[in-house]
This record gives structure tokens, C-alpha cells and sequence, in this order.
């Protein structure tokens, strides 16, 4: 048996034992003690540890495989010259062209991957780099989570119904009446958004150092907390409309000074029915504090911490997402699928080898262009908190 193998029967069963303590130790409500919930975590860190040495020795016998292999011969034809235009390759080729290029500072470029030269010079992310990216984004980025997302290709416009039909009872044989049911058009344009970073030569040519997911977790991150920030608190010049904006957001209420359990009750109900199925909260972390002491009539705390990993709390039976971006004297209670990101085409990554060149830099750089707008401003309520 192999380590993997050995490491991954070993969390396979630390899991088991995990489920079973809790069977074992819930209450007749279905409730854990505090020192089983203190227990059970300790069993839950040494899962993810061992998930973690999984990764990790997966990662160490792929870079072993990799630099097992033969050095690749230099290019002698003309690229693409021997490409047929209807030619498809994996996503796992360019995979590897792209590293081969990155290390030999693109002096070493595959036919394949001149398949993908980006209109301005750079070259596209390949497809398996994009999607784990956009992984990352979605991880990152509560908005992208909540949201509706739609890839464009150019502008896209939806429409909205600004009028509905009415109803009206008339006489037998009484003359019917016509309505006129109105629409507008809301617009997903495209704003570019994009991250640099550099590094050593050394650090770029040293084959044993994971560049690959380096680049893609950092870029990830930095491209993910920029969209969240704007999906929250963007004006629309320049870059996408946030939720909370006070004009093309959500629907603001009348700002309340002292904050009680009434007022989540009324920000709950000022969201029409239909749109509390599918609804749930945003805040900033501050708030938690204060809301998390709020007792309802019979005295039990509103706020209801998740026990379970990956899942939410909630508040009134509606899950509740933090942003460190949410602005920290409001909350957000609505449908957040009426949040509307438009991506327009393909994320592109190129290097930089001239501009850092005298200081034994190179600098890599990750585009995008991004739209989201609010495009039913009563699917969410904000409630303006003052103090």
C-alpha cells in the first residue's frame, strides 16, 4: 500500500469515527454538549490535516513524475504550421505548455499554445487554469455564490417588467378593458478589472516550486476581493453596482438608532413574500456582535450558529453571510439571484519580461471584464443601522 493510499484509508476512517461520536452524543433534542462540540472539532482538524498531507503528497508525486521526464527538444518548425484550424487539444496540453513556457521565460512556445495568442500580445489562461480560477473566485467571493452569473459576449441587456397586467370584473357581455403592461431594460456593460504581481527570476525558474497554483490562488484572491467590494459597495462609473448603493441598490428603510430584535422581524417582513423563499442576510462582521445577543420573546437567541462545516448561520431561519466589504452600519435581507454578473469573455494572464527586467523581476498580469447590477431593487431590503 502506498502512502496515499495508507493516508487516505486513515481519513476515510477518522471520518467514520467523526459521524459516529455524533450519533453517539446527541441529545433528545439532537444537540451536542459543549465539550462533544470542543471533541468533535479536534476530530474534524485532524480530518483536514489529513486531507491536507493528501494534497500535499499528491502534489510532490506529480512534481516527481514531471521532472522524471525527459527535456523537451526546442521548436524547429513555424508555429501552428502544422495545426489544422478544426484541431482540438485538451486542456491538460495547454496545461502544459503554458508551465513550459513560463519557465523558459516563453522562450520555449509550443504550437499549441500559439493557438491561444490574445489579441493585445498576452495569451489565453487555458481552459483548466480558467476554471479553477473562477473556483477560486466563487470560494472567495460570497457575491458569486449568491448571485445569477451569465457569460457574455457583448452588452447584455434584460428586460424587466415595470408594469403588470391587472385583473378587473366586468358585466356579461360588458366591454372589455386593456391594460398597458410597460418594460425597461437593464444593461450589463463590461468594466476591466485586473492584477499584477512579480517575482524573482529565481523563483520563477526554480522547477521545484509550485508556480502553477501560486499564481492562480493569489490571483484569484486579489481579482475575487476586488468583485466583492464592488458587488457590494460599486457606484457603477468604472465598475460594476453593489447591492448597497443608495440609488441603484436595494430598497433602503428608515434608519434605526437603537437596534432591537423588532427591527430584523420588520426588515424580515418589508421583503415582499415571494422573495423571502430563496432570501438571506449580508453584514459586515461588526455586526455580528450585537446581533448574535438578541433574544427573542421567550428569551432564546435569535442568531443560530451552524455546527456543520461549509454552512452558514442563520438568523430567524435565513442563512447570514459576512463581508469584511458590507458596509458596517447596514444590513442586506433579500434574494440575492436578482444579482445579476456579467462576464464578458475569457480571463487573460501574460508576462511582463521587460518592464522589471533590471531588477531580476518578471511581472505576470490577469485581466478581466466584469458587470453586476441589482435588477429588481425591492428583491433586497437594507436596513440602515445607526451607532
Amino acid at each position: 500500500m502506498t502512502k496515499l493510499q495508507e493516508l487516505i484509508e486513515k481519513r476515510a476512517k477518522a471520518w467514520e469515527g467523526a459521524k459516529a461520536f455524533v450519533e453517539s452524543k446527541k441529545d433528545k433534542d439532537g444537540l451536542l454538549s459543549d465539550e462533544d462540540v470542543k471533541t468533535y472539532h479536534e476530530m474534524e482538524s485532524k480530518i483536514q490535516q489529513f486531507t491536507d498531507e493528501i494534497d500535499r503528497t499528491t502534489r510532490m508525486d506529480a512534481m516527481e513524475r514531471e521532472l522524471s521526464k525527459p527535456v523537451n527538444t526546442p521548436l524547429t518548425a513555424k508555429p501552428m504550421g502544422d495545426m489544422k484550424e478544426s484541431e482540438v487539444k485538451p486542456s491538460s496540453v495547454y496545461k502544459e505548455a503554458m508551465l513550459k513556457a513560463l519557465r523558459s521565460n516563453f522562450r520555449q512556445i509550443d504550437n499549441v499554445l500559439q493557438e491561444k495568442v490574445d489579441a493585445d500580445g498576452g495569451y489565453l489562461v487555458p481552459e483548466e487554469y480558467d476554471n479553477r480560477l473562477i473556483q477560486t473566485l466563487n470560494g472567495e467571493n460570497i457575491m458569486r455564490s449568491l448571485a445569477n452569473i451569465i457569460t457574455t459576449s457583448g452588452d447584455h441587456k434584460i428586460n424587466i417588467a415595470a408594469t403588470n397586467p391587472a385583473a378587473a370584473w366586468i358585466e356579461e357581455g360588458g366591454q372589455l378593458t386593456f391594460g398597458e403592461a410597460t418594460f425597461k431594460q437593464v444593461l450589463l456593460d463590461a468594466h476591466k478589472l485586473h492584477v499584477a504581481i512579480k517575482v524573482t527570476e529565481e523563483l520563477l525558474y526554480d522547477s521545484a516550486f509550485n508556480l502553477e497554483d501560486y499564481i492562480l490562488e493569489q490571483f484569484g484572491k486579489a481579482l475575487a476581493n476586488a468583485e466583492e467590494d464592488a458587488f457590494l459597495n460599486g457606484d457603477g462609473t468604472g465598475k460594476p453596482t453593489g447591492i448597497f448603493h443608495e440609488t441603484n441598490g436595494g430598497t433602503h428603510l428608515t434608519e434605526v438608532t437603537a437596534f432591537k430584535s423588532d427591527d430584523i422581524i420588520n426588515l424580515i417582513h418589508a421583503l415582499k413574500r415571494p422573495y423571502r423563499k430563496n432570501a438571506a442576510f449580508i453584514m459586515n462582521d461588526k455586526l455580528i456582535a450585537t446581533i448574535r445577543k438578541l433574544k427573542d420573546g421567550n428569551g432564546a437567541y435569535m442568531w443560530q450558529p451552524s455546527y456543520q462545516v461549509g454552512e452558514p448561520d442563520t438568523l430567524l431561519g435565513y442563512s447570514v453571510y459576512t463581508s469584511a466589504f458590507a458596509p458596517e452600519g447596514k444590513i442586506a435581507f433579500g434574494d440575492f439571484s436578482y444579482y445579476n454578473i456579467g462576464d464578458r469573455g475569457t480571463r487573460s494572464f501574460k508576462q511582463l519580461t521587460e518592464l522589471f527586467a533590471g531588477n531580476g523581476m518578471i511581472g505576470f498580469v490577469a485581466k478581466e471584464r466584469v458587470d453586476g447590477k441589482l435588477i429588481l431593487p425591492e428583491a433586497v431590503q437594507i436596513l440602515p443601522v445607526k451607532g
